[in-house]
């Protein structure tokens, strides 16, 4: 029988604060790791996630970065505006953020949605963003298989919350379907059985309507903006777009380094996390 995994032994032993921080009048959850007065590193989590993405990942990186992973606007734990979601909202959320910590620049690493709003708030404020980890990332492409794909799970989910639909949702994410991942279903089915989670995933969906999503995609005059050191890392079993894609968004970004894990989905970061810390905090100290 493999191993039971648990967010709290990932982070039992950890030195780490859960709280909320009123960023701009919104209620934000985070999770803190790190000596608070070394440089910032913000962790962002993809579409209808929350900051238990980076469980794994917190105490590695919190012995070099003031470490956040944050629950993004409209998730989690985190304010909802009750108004569909695009990229700037959340941007304009993650720099609130920078500001309620006092954070004049950050490094900031997003997987999936979090990648997408990551590499916006780089080309639009240069001057907040140290390096940028692009992780799966989102934002280069409508593929319209994988956007019905997200949205039809996500919305089951939070319709009727139960095991097998928000396990659903969670396995989706794992190149491993053999594991149940019963201790991430559970904090996720947590989260969307709060009430009024329903309109709030909608809003959250947003970004998988055709129309919304064509007019926050990012293209080469984006990407070639870019002028953080850049890391873009990929998996071999990404749900959401090849090896290919994840190439072709690090050929338009100056000087990215390009990075392929093997045997991860979505959530390498989880998956693979040895290999992830390793290679992330390579890039993020500059060796």
């Amino acid at each position: 029988m493999s191993e039971y995994e648990s967010i709290w032994s990932d982070l039992q032993g950890v030195p780490f604060s859960q709280g909320y921080l009123d960023v701009a009048g919104v209620r934000t959850r985070y999770l803190h790791a790190g000596d608070e007065s070394g440089p910032v590193l913000v962790l962002l989590h993809g579409s209808g996630g929350h900051a238990e993405a980076y469980v794994r990942n917190l105490e590695a990186h919190a012995q070099h970065f003031s470490t956040w992973a944050i629950d993004m606007l409209g998730h989690g734990y985190t304010g909802r505006p009750g108004h569909p979601l695009e990229i700037a909202h959340y941007v304009e959320h993650l720099l609130a953020v920078l500001d309620t910590i006092g954070a004049d620049r950050a490094h900031i690493s997003g997987e999936s949605l979090g990648g997408w709003v990551a590499a916006r708030a780089a080309v639009d404020h240069p001057d907040r963003v140290d390096r940028l980890v692009l992780n799966t990332a989102g934002g280069s492409q409508a593929d319209p298989v994988v956007m019905a794909r997200i949205r039809t799970l996500s919305m089951a989910a939070v319709e009727d919350p139960t095991w097998p639909t928000v396990q659903a949702r969670i396995k989706w994410l794992m190149a491993d379907k053999t594991k149940d991942y019963d201790d991430l279903v559970a904090s996720r089915q947590r989260v969307y059985r709060q009430p009024g989670f329903t309109a709030a995933m909608s809003d959250i969906m947003a970004l998988q309507d055709p129309a919304i999503r064509a007019r926050n995609l990012l293209g080469p005059a984006e990407y070639g903006a870019i002028t953080a050191p850049t890391l873009v890392l990929w998996t071999s079993d990404d749900p959401t777009a090849d090896v290919e894609e994840g190439g072709r968004i690090a050929s338009m970004i100056p000087g990215a380094r390009f990075e392929v894990m093997p045997g991860c989905g979505h959530w390498p970061q989880y998956e693979d996390a040895k290999t992830f810390n390793r290679l992330h905090l390579d890039f993020l100290l500059g060796r």
